[in-house]
């Protein structure tokens, strides 16, 4: 028996394993509108027919200036609806569950427009610097992730997740290199989750489904958040009822990061234990028996696979091969699996 392949329910929701298609941009909005292309649907239906259990799409602009690039996906209208409830009619065809990323780039934005964030700070040198938020702002943007909710369950997503990693607005919020508000959302911790803690209860009014939020766990920085920060965090998440935090890192300010195989995974490991949220594990996991371990070991209840699943779409066949499990195939291709 695999644990990587063992089911868990979530909520109301049950993923047939433990393998997630990691949220990742595409690019792939040509016309700049938002909408889903063919690319789209392909790509991650693909990852479906390869048995993966819970299909997630790239981040989706919950606001247009919230674009990372304007080939982003969107949210932030009702006519995206039509094409995302295409795209989970396709998912579900094949048995897995799907998932979508509610998101604002903030200051991280790269467009012809202005950009915001919690204050007038430029990533870089080379980055556009942003207008800094007005409370009025603020509360547009937390409405806009409410609207993102309701249109994710209108289009037929079986859960959400809500960015609040890699250095996106919601994460300036959260980080003290980034955050330098001296209003309610920013000075002390308890301050600057407040804009994170907004859009969870938002989002609620419209959305009783799985809610995950995905955090950088390390800001590769002296002065930014500790991993006691994001442990309150995440209990603070968990009381208002979260139920995974998917752990990635990085992204907040330039910093060079040793990236190797598991390299995220202790802090990972760290959340799960102190705060009893169920959590992600994300970062160069590449092998089926290294995601067995993960599973196996309990250092996290879902593992996220990124660059792997572009590499592969049936990554989820080979680790099952890895392990000597058998699972079953889509019937149109049981003379090539069996």
């Amino acid at each position: 028996m695999s644990n990587l392949f063992s089911a868990i329910t979530i909520k109301d929701v049950e993923l047939k394993n433990r393998i997630v298609m990691s949220p990742m941009c595409m690019y792939s909005c040509y016309n700049r509108d938002g909408k889903i292309t063919p690319f789209h649907i392909t790509h991650l239906t693909s990852r479906a027919v390869g048995q993966v259990g819970l299909v997630m799409t790239e981040a989706i602009a919950v606001m247009p200036e919230g674009r990372i690039s304007p080939e982003d996906l969107g949210i932030w209208n009702d006519e995206h609806v039509a094409g995302l409830k295409e795209l989970n009619e396709q998912i579900h065809a094949y048995g897995a569950k799907s998932a979508t990323q509610l998101a604002h780039a903030g200051r991280k934005a790269v467009l012809d427009s202005a950009i915001y964030a919690p204050s007038a700070l430029p990533f870089n040198d080379s980055s556009d610097t942003p207008v800094e938020m007005t409370e009025e702002a603020i509360q547009k943007t937390i409405e806009a992730f409410k609207n993102g909710a309701r249109r994710a369950k209108e289009a037929g997503f079986d859960i959400i997740e809500l960015h609040g990693a890699h250095g996106y607005l919601i994460n300036q919020f959260l980080s003290p290199l980034t955050n330098k508000r001296t209003d309610k959302y920013g000075g002390s911790k308890e301050n600057r989750y407040r804009f994170l803690s907004e859009i969870i209860e938002t989002v609620q009014t419209e959305w009783n489904g799985p809610l995950f939020v995905r955090i950088s766990t390390d800001e590769y920085h002296d002065e930014g958040n500790t991993l006691e920060d994001f442990i309150y965090f995440a209990k603070e998440m968990k009381n208002q009822g979260i139920d995974l935090i998917d752990c990635s890192s990085g992204g907040v300010v330039p910093a060079k990061i040793n990236s190797y195989p598991g390299y995220q995974l202790p802090r990972c490991q760290k959340i799960k234990y102190e705060t009893g949220i169920a959590t992600g594990a994300v970062g160069l996991i590449t092998s089926g028996l290294q995601a067995e371990e993960i599973i196996q070991n309990e250092r996290a209840d879902l593992v996220f696979i990124g660059r792997s699943l572009l590499r592969n779409p049936y990554w989820a066949k080979c680790a099952a091969d890895e392990l000597g499990y058998s699972i079953n195939p889509p019937v149109q291709y049981k003379r090539g699996w069996s």
